[in-house]
């Protein structure tokens, strides 16, 4: 049904639920306050989502106000649905309207793509056995934060330290090397290569990049060129034991207005994993400013090798304990 407010895709429970229109936004933001420490994505996204190919996003209404929102991202050629954004306005939680509006947006994506069998999702919480959500996999998570004028000594720093490691034999330096992949037709050819799930240990047999699972398969290529990520492999032969991906830095409301980005990697070597940081955060150098937030994604064995490496900087430090990253899902009926 359609009116003045959009198109009305269900009633439930004096709730009415809509298709999310840009003109929603600042309603969406007055119930986001606050959201992952001042890291939500959603400010800068939202617009994005509104003609991005394949996403469902959905608002719920009481009494005309808006309450809570979901949203989903078709995957896989069709048959996995992503969801993310999920918020609801303080009043309203614990009043189970997070389930109603997630059935929603299920029973919504399912009429419009019917195709779609399983759901998928990652979150930094366990959500436990009552919830019917297999974990396929666990990721830790390093977050860094500092002045973007820190950052260059921040490296330096590193550099320094990656030297001295070698040199005292404290870390094996391998015989692989790190390069920028900026051929979208050899990046495609790795992404693709069938034993790269293995090879790489992929978390769930995903690439998750920026909190969103994917399928190593073409259909979802495009997916990941819209983020207009950087990547690196190490390629000393065609098969790399070692990929990581990076995305431009983006605004977050975090103290005050910081900038976020967010490195994902692929592979458990620790020496490739700290020169892969280290040139992320040298790509970005020139577009950082003000306050800089870093997320890295990394397996769980590299965890404290990454956090003792990044410790003792003064102007860059970990404002985060250890955190993980959960992937879950489960079938859709």
């Amino acid at each position: 049904m359609e009116c003045e407010m959009g198109v009305c895709v269900g009633e439930s429970d004096g709730l009415t639920f809509w298709l999310a229109r840009p003109q929603d936004y600042d309603e969406v933001m007055a119930i986001s306050k606050g959201i992952y420490g001042g890291t939500d994505y959603l400010p800068h996204r939202y617009h994005s989502w509104m003609t991005e190919p394949n996403r469902v996003t959905i608002i719920a209404r009481r009494d005309g106000k808006l309450v809570a929102l979901e949203s989903g991202l078709v995957v896989d050629g069709g048959t996995t649905e992503v969801v993310t954004g999920l918020r609801v306005c303080p009043s309203e939680r614990g009043r189970g309207l997070a389930g109603v509006i997630q059935r929603v947006t299920d029973r919504y994506i399912k009429q419009v793509y019917p195709s779609v069998n399983i759901k998928r999702l990652t979150r930094s919480d366990d959500p436990g056995p009552e919830k019917l959500f297999t974990v396929l996999a666990r990721r830790a998570v390093l977050s860094l934060q500092g002045k973007a004028e820190t950052f260059d000594s921040f490296v330096l720093g590193l550099k320094a330290k990656l030297a001295n490691m070698e040199k005292s034999g404290e870390v094996t330096a391998t015989s692989h090397e790190l390069v920028v992949l900026k051929d979208s037709h050899h990046l495609k050819a790795l992404l693709l290569d069938p034993d790269l799930s293995s090879r790489l240990q992929l978390p769930g047999g995903a690439i998750i990049q920026d909190w969103l699972p994917l399928k190593p398969m073409e259909s979802n290529l495009e997916v990941l060129r819209r983020s207009n990520l950087s990547w690196l492999a190490d390629i000393s032969n065609d098969k790399p034991t070692f990929m990581s991906c990076c995305t431009p830095p983006y605004p977050v409301p975090f103290n005050g207005g910081s900038l976020r980005l967010n490195i994902d990697m692929y592979g458990e070597v620790l020496f490739l994993a700290i020169k892969a940081m280290i040139i992320h955060l040298e790509q970005v150098r020139e577009q950082i400013y003000g306050g800089v937030v870093v997320h890295i994604y990394i397996p769980h064995s590299l965890w404290e090798g990454m956090k003792k490496f990044c410790e003792g900087d003064e102007g860059v430090k970990q404002y985060m304990d250890f955190w993980e990253q959960l992937f879950l899902e489960r079938e859709l009926s």
